[in-house]
Formats: structure tokens, C-alpha cells, sequence
């Protein structure tokens, strides 16, 4: 009778996992690596909705970088100090959200592997995505969902969970 003060009353199961998906820019946003992030986008998209888009960049990045970046859909996060600090903490604050399934991290970098060990202690599915260009095996191996672009910008998918 009284249905509208029971929370989640009539909330239906989601159709597709809600995806946070987290670029690590220094490592990953690099002409020699020639990253198309719309690429990316639509690559991640293939197991779910990205709820969150976000680059994180240092304090040198260019006004035309960040614009490129805005233009693609990604909000922008300008740090003054280490990037992989601030892009580990608010993956973390991804990790502790409740609507958020998926913690996907563009990076090549060792440093995010605890992130995803507590993701996945936390019951949320894991998703790296990388060059094939010096990436991380730690990474590769800790991550539910690792896609990979070679030089050709084409993808592969590895399923490790």
C-alpha cells in the first residue's frame, strides 16, 4: 500500500553495467602511441553505458589538448601534482559508488594495479584498456576485461575473469 516509501520499490534490474572509464593522459595521450579515444569509447561501450568520461592531464597540457579531449566527450582533470595520485583516488571513489559496475582505466602504468584489487574486492568488474606499446603484465593479468589497440588502432579483447 504504502510502495513509495519502500526505497528501489519498482526498480528494474539494469539493462547494460554503468562503466566509469578513467584515462591516465601522460601515459596514454602521446603521438607516438596515436590513441583515437573515440575509438576507445566505442570499445568499452561494447560491455556497457559509460556513465563517467574522464582524461586526467598535468599542469603542461595544452589549451588545444584539453579542448580536443572536451570535444570527445571526456571531462578534464588538470593536476598540479602527480596525475596517477589523483586519477587513483577518484577511481577509488568510482569503486565505492553504487551505481557504478565497471572500473575501466586507460593506462599503462603499474601503479593502478591495487585499484583494481580492490574493485574486484568490492565485487565490481575490471576493465584495462592499453597499447600493446610497453603495457603492464601486472595489469594485464589483474583486470576482469583487457582490451588492447596495436599500431593499427585496432582492438583486441582478453577475457580474464
Amino acid at each position: 500500500m504504502f510502495d513509495f516509501l519502500r526505497k528501489n520499490a519498482n526498480k528494474a534490474k539494469k539493462e547494460k553495467p554503468d562503466i566509469a572509464l578513467l584515462v591516465d593522459g601522460p601515459n596514454t595521450i602521446r603521438k607516438s602511441l596515436k590513441v583515437d579515444l573515440v575509438k576507445v569509447k566505442r570499445e568499452v561501450q561494447k560491455y556497457g553505458n559509460i556513465r563517467i568520461a574522464k582524461v586526467y592531464l598535468d599542469q603542461y597540457a595544452s589549451d588545444k589538448l584539453i579542448e580536443a579531449m572536451v570535444n570527445q566527450g571526456f571531462q578534464t582533470e588538470i593536476t598540479t601534482g602527480d596525475v596517477d595520485v589523483t586519477m587513483a583516488i577518484e577511481a577509488m571513489e568510482y569503486v565505492m559508488n553504487p551505481d557504478i559496475d565497471v572500473i575501466a582505466l586507460m593506462t599503462r602504468d603499474t601503479d593502478y594495479r591495487p585499484v583494481l584489487v580492490k574493485a574486484r574486492a568490492r565485487g565490481k568488474r575490471t576493465m584495462i584498456v592499453a597499447n600493446d606499446v610497453g603495457f603492464s603484465a601486472a595489469l594485464r593479468n589483474t583486470a576482469d576485461i583487457v582490451i588492447i589497440f596495436n599500431e593499427k588502432e585496432e582492438a583486441s579483447h582478453v577475457l580474464n575473469h
